[in-house]
């Protein structure tokens, strides 16, 4: 990929069309997810030569608890494989690992893998990887609203902004959704109020190294004004006739 001189720092995905990938192959929807885990991994892997230094993903949402008891088992089941096996390589990596979402419903053997991997990981600076698990974003800012209030705290932008659960990190510049699904899904509702839309009719075990740089490309060719003018980022003035 040629070297690009606007590059999104931190990129949230929504890693959608696990189940119909598996679907379209005859398979169990699990295996679809089985399958999206190892696509997460290359993308990751293919961030930091790319300058990205933040990842946000959406892995379960709090919504996901809906589907079939034995799909959200398989996905517990990924998620504690995945802390075992997947863990100590991030760490050897560079990778810090965060969970961001509510604890409540998890069992004492996933929130403890949880805690674990973050403070493993926690000295760690090549790449922040975000990991959204039982997480909404209208849960986000209700629980932020919530604290301030039982704080005394005025609620305003700056310390709602502040008590929200990613306000250890930016906001996201880019956010890539697979799928073919143009929504958000619940998915960082306050962080992408100026955040660039991506989507991708790939689905996400689909999505590789060639498609990432397809999104960053196209996110290299925009101009973000944050409710600007295009004069006013440059330091113009606007003169009319």
């Amino acid at each position: 990929m040629a070297e690009l001189h606007n590059v999104p720092r931190h990129i949230a995905i929504v890693m959608d069309g696990n189940g119909r990938w598996a679907s379209k192959r005859f398979l169990p929807r699990i295996a679809g997810h089985n399958r999206g885990v190892e696509t997460l991994k290359r993308i990751i892997s293919a961030c930091p030569s790319r300058h990205i230094d933040t990842v946000t993903v959406f892995a379960f949402s709090s919504e996901n608890w809906n589907r079939p008891v034995e799909e959200v088992s398989g996905l517990m089941d990924i998620l504690a494989m995945a802390l075992s096996r997947e863990v100590p390589k991030l760490q050897r990596d560079g990778v810090r690992l965060r969970f961001v979402g509510s604890r409540e419903g998890l069992s004492e053997r996933v929130k403890k893998g949880l805690e674990d991997a973050e403070a493993l990981t926690a000295g760690n600076t090549l790449l922040s990887l975000n990991v959204c698990f039982n997480y909404g974003g209208r849960w986000d800012i209700a629980s932020a609203a919530a604290r301030l209030a039982a704080a005394g705290t005025p609620i305003t932008e700056l310390s709602l902004s502040q008590a929200l659960s990613l306000s250890f990190c930016s906001d996201p510049d880019l956010l890539i959704r697979t799928g073919n699904e143009m929504r958000l899904s619940n998915f960082l509702l306050w962080q992408s109020a100026y955040t660039e839309l991506y989507f991708s009719e790939l689905l996400w075990p689909d999505f590789d190294e060639a498609a990432l740089d397809a999104a960053l490309s196209d996110y290299a060719s925009r101009e973000r004004r944050f409710g600007k003018t295009s004069d006013q980022l440059v330091g113009k003035s606007v003169t009319k006739a």
